[in-house]
């Protein structure tokens, strides 16, 4: 399945061109047009999936296996020290494009990259109950 007005759809499709740098009957990937580093890529799987609630679980080994191969030569490509792997959900989340997708970031250890400022629970009663309220959503 496909979205016409989905621009990663056209890109999977070959209708629009990019930096390829991985390619199966599956997954696509290619260099991010607004690198956080040099060789910050993007896995997509070539069928149109809104976000990650609505990928079926069985695509889930393909997009993985392709993560890590992809992954592996980003590091080896750039010199990195680490990587990153970023997806979002949502536009509060910071998702802009709608057809899910997997950032790999090369990190460097003088990078002074910060993703995200950690919290804390006030105790221990508070995580149980939020832990609680969230498994109870949880469909078996």
């Amino acid at each position: 399945m496909t979205d016409v007005n989905c621009i990663f759809c056209r890109i999977a499709k070959g209708e629009i061109p990019c930096s390829k740098i991985y390619e199966d009957d599956k997954v696509l990937a290619f260099l991010d047009l607004a690198p956080v580093h040099h060789g910050h890529a993007l896995v997509i799987p070539k069928s149109h999936h809104k976000d990650m609630l609505e990928v079926p679980s069985e695509l889930g080994c393909a997009i993985f296996a392709a993560m890590q191969k992809v992954a592996a030569a980003v590091v080896k490509a750039t010199g990195a020290q680490g990587f990153n792997v970023m997806q979002n959900n949502g536009l509060a989340a910071g998702q802009t494009v709608f057809h899910i997708h997997w950032h790999i970031i090369p990190r460097f250890d003088d990078d002074s990259l910060e993703m995200w400022e950690q919290g804390s629970y006030p105790d221990m009663a508070t995580m149980q109950a939020m832990a609680a309220k969230v498994a109870s959503y949880l469909e078996n």
